[in-house]
């Protein structure tokens, strides 16, 4: 899809499909269409507060030729992983000091600009992107909130009917454990092999993914053990990845696991931005 610069320029990627819905008690058709519009409705919701807030910080960047760079790697990837999940995806620059991406409810992916200088090739870049998009297909973020409602909002209540204030709150507390990475050790061992299949998928290479943990890896001075650890240690992940990768060679086979057939990825470091007001 030919885009220009700018968020109002581009049109939203897929159609929207059936809403996935965590195990529940047994219900009748009417009552599971209810719970079923209701995921959907809270999904919706905060992800729209949560952008609220970012456009409130002025975070949100709504034209820069970083744009040009950074949609034709997430295009396909949005368009691969689509038919997975109920809301059309959506991406956002943002800036913001340290290089990082998250996923909000709703299908709201957003790129922190310093990412897009910090990537070594676009196989690291895609496989990040992959990663942050797993985690929406498993509804991640929507989990956290359930215990973050449940150990300090329990005058929230359920999840049926989020009324404004309240999925404010919700969003900007959100936003703090998005940016603390506290997502469970199993959310992230999940959403790294997710991460993977979407990548395929989307035939980028998803060797990227263990390329960028290696990387980690040897720009840490000490390792944390994982029993001190919420996430998967560096070396873990990588392991899980190259036995995912040789489980399925149908699948993964035709990628190359040689770093040096890496694709450069390079931005422009003085790009000019607008934010979103």
């Amino acid at each position: 899809m030919k885009t220009r610069n700018g968020l109002r320029a581009w049109a939203l990627i897929g159609a929207v499909v059936a809403c996935f819905v965590p195990a529940r008690t047994p219900a009748t058709p009417a009552t599971t269409a209810t719970v079923q519009q209701t995921a959907q409705d809270d999904e919706l919701t905060i992800g729209q507060e949560t952008f609220n807030e970012l456009k409130a910080r002025s975070e949100i960047i709504d034209s820069s030729p970083l744009y040009d760079v950074l949609l034709p790697v997430i295009q396909p990837i949005m368009q691969a992983a689509q038919a997975q999940y109920n809301h059309p995806f959506k991406v956002y620059l943002v800036h913001e000091a340290q290089p990082n991406a998250f996923a909000t409810p709703g299908g709201y992916i957003y790129v922190v600009d310093a990412l897009l200088y910090f990537a070594k090739n676009k196989e690291e870049l895609a496989g990040t992107l992959c990663h942050e998009i797993a985690h929406t297909l498993h509804h991640d973020s929507m989990v956290l909130l359930e215990k973050e409602k449940k150990l300090r909002w329990k005058e929230v209540g359920g999840v049926i009917v989020l009324g404004p204030t309240r999925a404010n709150i919700l969003a900007i507390a959100l936003l703090g454990k998005l940016h603390s990475e506290l997502y469970s050790r199993e959310a992230e061992a999940r959403a790294d092999l997710t991460g993977a299949d979407v990548c395929a998928a989307a035939g980028s290479n998803p060797w990227g993914l263990v390329w960028l943990f290696e990387d980690f890896k040897s720009a840490r001075t000490k390792e944390i053990p994982q029993f001190m650890s919420d996430h998967p240690n560096d070396q873990n992940r990588i392991d899980a990845l190259k036995q995912h990768f040789k489980s399925d060679p149908g699948v993964f086979g035709r990628f190359d696991a040689n770093r040096e057939s890496a694709t450069p990825f390079a931005a422009s470091k003085r790009a000019p931005v607008v934010f979103l007001r």
